[in-house]
């Protein structure tokens, strides 16, 4: 199902951002960049201007700018107009260009750190946290400094608004942010911890402040907040899983060798481990691969101190599990053609749709561009969720010159939309034959995941919120009614005395 192409520079999802990512490089090589608009202005930069917006420029690659902040399907670098697909509703990214009309051109250093660090645009209004602002609250003042420096003299000005952000009501109450931030934003940078070495606070600041792993790796409470108890354990998102990637031998990737780490993170491949999909393949496409091999390590040797969150029902780690077998003998010539989308058998949905990138054994490619299915996380995962997304939406990244394609098989499949029965009858035939036997998928599974993932208990009472109001006015209304009962008979009762007297 997977497909690699060396030199392959065709049309797909993330071409945006390659050509945002291109662009910016040469921007910081070439003439192209802000530099050629500073000398026009008569303004010539200094090679301490250069060395301070350079920095920059690698710091908004750590932080994955790129990421949310550009379209899709070539949209202008930083522009904006992603659209983030939260529980809450579709969440567009703000143009964070220089330009003054549509952009942050207008910003002050000072506007351009609060926004950063606190989640408060220039005009005021809150930003949602699909922003990770409370991860970037740890960025020191001479990164934001460089951030600010790079944005407004080397990233292109593009005039165009992006499209506006409008949650429903309640969650569209922007004003709502100051009380969650109170709650849940320690605004406060970061400090290198002395009991440590150079190579562990890089790695703690890396992961914690610029590459914001919590935002994706670590459960969120009711509030939608991240939960710090489970600080990097793992949590839905969406419809895939982002893992456990704490220092636990089991549940975590206290199994996995520093080079192993090391090659997914640049690569988005460890054979014999995981290979990067969904958001976490974006991560690797649009910052990490760019990461020098030392903060890759020191990201390790960070991740390698984490406190060990362990899931008492794995025995093992996900990527144990399996063997390599095929059932291929067994199907051939044993059943009459089948018409597409009539076939219900695991076995025979595997055949024909998996078999011929994943072998019939499942062994993969010898290079692994297609993986193993066994001794794989993602099939020896007590959650299915990444194994179920995988086949609905496919996995397309792009790292080291290499482009990886599994295309999907859910609506708009330019190979063939497969029924919710048969994604759960591919994925139990996948879970039983190479993977966590124990683990099986319903059609209801893929349906949730067809959907956008599990409904967080905050959206579930979405109703019950907007009755609340309701029920407020109506108490009022009713208290109001009971006091001018009382009151019109205690007029009387005055009334009834005074003639008596």
């Amino acid at each position: 199902m997977t497909h690699t192409i060396q030199q392959d520079r065709r049309a797909r999802r993330g071409a945006g951002y390659r050509a945002a990512i291109a662009a910016g490089l040469l921007a910081l090589v070439g003439g192209t960049s802000a530099y050629a608009q500073d000398a026009a202005a008569g303004a010539a930069p200094t090679s301490a201007d250069a060395a301070v917006i350079e920095k920059g420029h690698q710091l908004a690659i750590a932080a994955d700018c790129m990421a949310c902040h550009t379209a899709l399907d070539g949209g202008k670098p930083f522009a904006g107009g992603y659209g983030i697909a939260s529980p809450m509703g579709q969440i567009y990214s703000s143009n964070i260009t220089p330009s003054k009309t549509a952009g942050i051109g207008n910003y002050t250093e000072m506007q351009f750190a609060r926004a950063l660090r606190e989640g408060v645009r220039a005009d005021g209004a809150h930003l949602y946290p699909a922003m990770p602002y409370t991860s970037y609250s740890g960025l020191g003042d001479d990164d934001v400094h460089a951030l600010y420096r790079y944005f407004m003299q080397a990233v292109k000005p593009v005039d165009e608004p992006a499209p506006a952000t409008n949650l429903p009501f309640p969650f569209g109450m922007r004003s709502a942010m100051a009380g969650w931030n109170m709650l849940f934003l320690s605004n406060r940078r970061f400090e290198a911890d002395p009991a440590h070495d150079a190579q562990w606070n890089r790695g703690a600041y890396l992961t914690n402040v610029l590459a914001h792993c919590s935002a994706c790796h670590t459960p969120r409470n009711a509030l939608m907040a991240e939960d710090f108890g489970r600080n990097l354990g793992g949590a839905q998102l969406g419809a895939w899983y982002a893992p456990n990637i704490t220092s636990d031998p089991v549940s975590g990737i206290g199994a996995w060798t520093d080079d192993e780490l090391v090659a997914y993170l640049k690569t988005g491949r460890a054979p014999g481990k995981n290979q990067a999909a969904g958001p976490m393949a974006e991560a690797v496409q649009n910052s990490l691969q760019y990461l020098s091999d030392a903060d890759l390590k020191s990201i390790v040797t960070y991740l390698r101190s984490t406190k060990p969150i362990r899931d008492e029902q794995e025995t093992a780690p996900a990527f144990t599990h399996g063997r390599v077998v095929s059932s291929e003998a067994t199907l051939r010539g044993a059943s009459a053609l089948n018409a597409n989308g009539t076939l219900t058998s695991g076995a025979a949905l595997f055949s024909g749709y998996c078999a011929s990138c994943h072998q019939v054994n499942g062994k993969g490619s010898p290079s692994q561009a297609y993986p193993s299915l066994s001794n794989n996380t993602a099939t020896g995962s007590r959650n299915p969720s990444n194994l179920i997304a995988a086949i609905l939406y496919g996995v397309d990244r792009e790292a080291g010159g290499q482009h990886v394609l599994m295309p999907s098989f859910g609506e708009g499949s330019y190979v063939q939309p497969l029924k919710d029965d048969q994604i759960a009858a591919i994925a139990n035939y996948v879970l039983a034959q190479y993977g966590n036997a124990d683990v099986t998928v319903t059609p209801d599974d893929v349906a949730v995941a067809r959907n956008g993932g599990p409904v967080p208990l905050l959206v579930r009472a979405r109703p019950l919120m907007l009755a609340a109001p309701v029920a407020v006015v109506l108490l009022v209304v009713f208290a109001i009614m009971v006091r001018r009962r009382r009151a019109r008979r205690t007029a009387r009762a005055d009334l009834t005395s005074g003639k008596a007297g």
